[in-house]
């Protein structure tokens, strides 16, 4: 069994090289989703002097390595979450391994179920009481976190080169007059979340929570928030905005990346089964990709919960794969 400690500024340049490997790994995958930086090793060793360093972090954050006769084999990130203020929370920040952790090719057996345990034990001692993982679909990674009792919770389904789709009537640029529109769509969204799911359990203020971000989120200059339907009757509504660096290892350019997130359509309200072959939940996501590829996006990332079944057949018939995994384990 190999050997695991924390990892120090020393270990930098060996950690660089690791991680370089593996981002160079998912961009073979897909090189426009997974677009390596220009300067990707320094943004890598600028990441890690910063997470090693002695300076203040905006979260806390773990990182260990494996070691075999001397050798750096692997290494795993992880960090405490923040809660997004609509949901309730009731167990604390969850601890997540995130995707930059990595084994070197030939790592001696049970290096991933080694580091994993170790990026649980520090998650557990900083106070996690529920333990997430993300990995890229096909990493080494996968049987391992299945392994240890890990079980997928949500999808990131990509889409390369949108915005290829004519626009639809009845679709157009959220006002401040549809804000309460959204916020009782996403009540319903919501609503759904949790019935999947009780790790989206919503926070008892969410509708005021989230009608103050919907206010916000319309001065904002680096989204398009759009709605289907007129004023008092809309029928769903799509958020499209810039990725976030939570969701891609440093070694990678986001800027041509945009994540729709906040989406729902009320012909994905049963989880099961699309009402209307989902015409209208598929002419809102379209617009939503044409809004981003106006911005110069060439991929989209949307996010889905494991379990809505009826909303991942309607991303798959457009065109959508699953690219990231977040599984949580029970």
């Amino acid at each position: 069994m190999p050997t695991v400690r924390a990892a120090t500024p020393e270990d930098i340049p060996a950690l660089v090289a690791i991680l370089m490997q593996d981002a160079e790994a998912r961009h073979a995958v897909d090189p426009i989703l997974w677009r390596m930086a220009g300067d990707a090793p320094a943004q890598v060793e600028a990441a890690l002097r910063a997470a090693l360093g002695d300076g203040p972090q905006p979260v806390r954050q773990f990182w260990r390595l494996s070691e075999e006769d001397g050798r750096v084999t692997g290494v795993v990130h992880a960090m405490l979450l923040p809660v997004p203020p609509i949901y309730a929370g009731r167990q604390g920040e969850p601890g997540l391994i995130l995707a930059d952790s990595a084994v070197v090719p030939g790592a001696p057996e049970g290096t991933v179920d080694a580091l994993v345990a170790a990026a649980e034990q520090a998650l557990r001692e900083a106070g996690a009481r529920i333990l997430l993982a993300t990995h890229v679909t096909g990493a080494a990674w996968q049987a391992g976190l299945q392994a240890r009792g890990y079980a997928a919770l949500t999808l990131y389904l990509s889409r390369s080169d949108p915005g290829d789709a004519e626009a639809s009537p009845g679709i157009r640029a959220a006002g401040a007059e549809d804000i309460a529109g959204i916020v009782a769509l996403a009540a319903e969204n919501k609503r759904i979340l949790s019935e999947i799911d009780l790790f989206w359990e919503r926070h008892p203020e969410a509708d005021v929570r989230f009608a103050a971000w919907m206010r916000r989120s319309l001065t904002l200059g680096d989204r398009d928030m759009l709605v289907m339907g007129p004023e008092g009757e809309l029928s769903g509504y799509a958020i499209a905005q810039p990725a976030s660096r939570l969701h891609f290892p440093p070694a990678h350019d986001i800027r041509g990346t945009g994540v729709i997130d906040d989406y729902y359509h009320r012909e994905l309200a049963d989880v099961e089964t699309l009402d209307e072959s989902g015409s209208g939940a598929t002419a809102l996501l379209r617009a939503a990709e044409a809004a981003l590829a106006a911005r110069g996006v060439g991929a989209v990332f949307v996010v889905c919960p494991a379990g809505w079944r009826s909303k991942i057949a309607m991303l798959e018939a457009a065109g959508y794969e699953t690219a990231m995994v977040w599984s949580i384990r029970r």
